[in-house]
């Protein structure tokens, strides 16, 4: 190459050069602003953030709870005479009208003779029972006072796996104490041997629950009443001895607390429709086993067998024993539904006329 060539070539590069530069001074302060634009969408707030602390939710809520002592009288024979033994129980309880109707769990008054309410505000009431249902462990109480606080309620919830709950009650009677933790799960089924309760439809926490706190409320971080609380979750050690459980703790969900406390202010119980089967999931397979008729049920008279297995519930699939007892539950007694079942190969449709689930 000569040395005029690389000259041209090199005067080229260098006036490129310049070029480049130029643009580059020209472009770098919009850079620049266009970076801090971009570093503002990370820095930018969240215009709802979670609150911090919960005061503000507990401020809404806890005037509502309440605590609840419970009396009932054991005859016990000392020497050649009886004599009654007084026994005080402890529980809490959810102001839910401002006529004074309390929710609480059954187990809290069950047996009880007398039953006494302690506001917030230091006022103890004799409260009246309602009515009870045991099958979801629930009891409405109902007290004689004006002006009093209710709980926060919404008619739907949407409880969700990983919502920050607040446990409210009144544990060892030490006074209202507040627990927080998140919902652990939704929907929980099959715990009557633990809870005393054979309804399908618990809440999962992990909110600290002590004695005293049954029957107390459980609250979103706004202060909004998801569920009553119940228990915390039993099971037995290698010597067959009842053990607590520690971080699994069930309350009632809202929307069932609120149906079963309706019905009982309504009819004085809850009415539910009653089929009168045992059923279990067959694995690997749609529909449900039927395990066992009541011979003087609805079922066993509407020609339901043991071993048919139930495929469709008013032309509704069936996804499982739980959900399909809960529908039941849920008809009103005297309504006629239609099965689709599979027997002996074949496939059958079986009218049966719900009858009402009697309580105890």
């Amino acid at each position: 190459m000569s040395q005029r060539t690389w000259g041209y070539f090199l005067v080229k590069a260098v006036l490129l050069g310049f070029v480049v530069a130029a643009v580059l001074l020209i472009l770098i302060p919009d850079l620049r602003q266009n970076s801090g634009l971009s570093l503002n969408l990370f820095d930018r707030q969240n215009p709802n953030p979670a609150p911090m602390s919960f005061h503000n939710a507990i401020n809404a809520s806890a005037p509502a709870v309440v605590n609840i002592y419970s009396t009932s009288y054991d005859n016990r024979s000392l020497l050649f005479r009886r004599q009654a033994v007084e026994r005080t129980s402890l529980g809490s309880g959810v102001i839910m009208t401002e006529t004074g109707h309390i929710l609480t769990c059954y187990h809290v008054i069950q047996n009880a003779e007398r039953i006494h309410v302690m506001l917030q505000d230091g006022q103890i009431l004799e409260a009246q029972q309602v009515g009870q249902d045991p099958h979801t462990d629930l009891a409405v109480l109902k007290i004689d006072a004006q002006n009093l606080p209710v709980i926060p309620q919404q008619p739907t919830q949407n409880t969700k796996v990983g919502d920050v709950v607040l446990a409210i009650g009144n544990p060892y009677n030490l006074g209202q104490t507040i627990t927080q933790g998140i919902v652990s799960a939704t929907g929980r089924a099959g715990l009557s041997n633990y809870l005393g309760s054979n309804y399908a439809d618990f809440i999962q926490m992990d909110a600290v629950l002590n004695e005293g706190n049954s029957g107390g409320a459980l609250v979103d971080s706004n202060g909004t009443l998801v569920g009553i609380n119940n228990a915390n979750f039993k099971t037995l050690d290698s010597h067959r001895r009842v053990k607590d459980v520690a971080g699994i703790f069930f309350a009632v969900p809202y929307e069932l607390a609120k149906r079963v406390m309706d019905d009982i202010i309504a009819h004085g119980r809850v009415i539910r429709g009653y089929l009168g089967i045992g059923a279990e999931e067959v694995p690997g397979q749609p529909g449900i086993l039927v395990t066992g008729v009541d011979p003087t049920g609805p079922a066993a008279q509407g020609g339901l067998r043991p071993e048919d297995i139930l495929l469709k519930l008013n032309n509704q699939p069936i996804e499982s024993a739980h959900s399909a007892m809960d529908q039941v539950a849920e008809t009103q007694p005297g309504t006629e539904v239609e099965f689709e079942l599979l027997r002996g190969g074949s496939t059958h449709k079986v009218a049966v006329t719900i009858a009402e689930l009697q309580s105890g």
